[in-house]
């Protein structure tokens, strides 16, 4: 009888173990891309991420990439660096134009995707960014960085001080 029990317990821990398996075949080293006119840029997952912050009011829209902290500066772009007339710095063109330059400054700087803020004046002014915060945001994501979040950081207060021009308004 003993016989029969120490046969049956090894024939069951035999059916218990894993059948061996062949170890998995390597990955080729370079995958082939599709190339040509419509084929993206390929951006390397490992690298510094930073934090666009876009302020764009009605005259003007400032780029300024940072690191993580914000308190190191890694790129600046602005509206004004690109056009000549004073009244096209807040237009989309020149937003678009600035995300560019500055995105080129910061990718040579191995950032490769950023955390959008988007300012207004807010405070007094007014409480929506200008036309160039969605043309500026646009061409963050396609100059081939990373867009991580994207959240609205306009200053809004809750009980303001006395707005500028006395009991009567401001008088032209």
């Amino acid at each position: 009888m003993a016989e029969e029990t120490t046969t049956l317990k090894t024939e069951d821990s035999a059916a218990k173990a894993a059948p061996e398996t062949p170890a998995p075949t390597p990955a080729p080293a370079s995958i082939s891309r599709p190339t040509g006119r419509f084929s993206r840029s390929v951006v390397p997952k490992e690298g510094k991420w930073g934090v666009a912050h876009v302020f764009s009011s009605k005259n003007n829209t400032i780029i300024t990439v940072t690191d993580l902290s914000g308190a190191e500066t890694i790129a600046v772009g602005s509206g004004g660096m690109i056009v000549k007339n004073d009244r096209e710095e807040g237009g989309p063109y020149a937003a678009m134009q600035a995300a560019f330059a500055a995105s080129k400054k910061a990718k040579q700087r191995g950032v490769i995707g950023v955390h959008v803020r988007v300012r207004a004046p807010g405070g007094h002014g007014t409480k929506t960014p200008g036309t160039g915060a969605q043309a500026a945001i646009r061409a963050l994501a396609r100059s081939g960085l990373r867009i991580g979040k994207i959240e609205d950081v306009t200053p809004i207060p809750t009980d303001t001080t006395k707005r500028p021009g006395g009991k009567r308004g401001r008088r032209v």
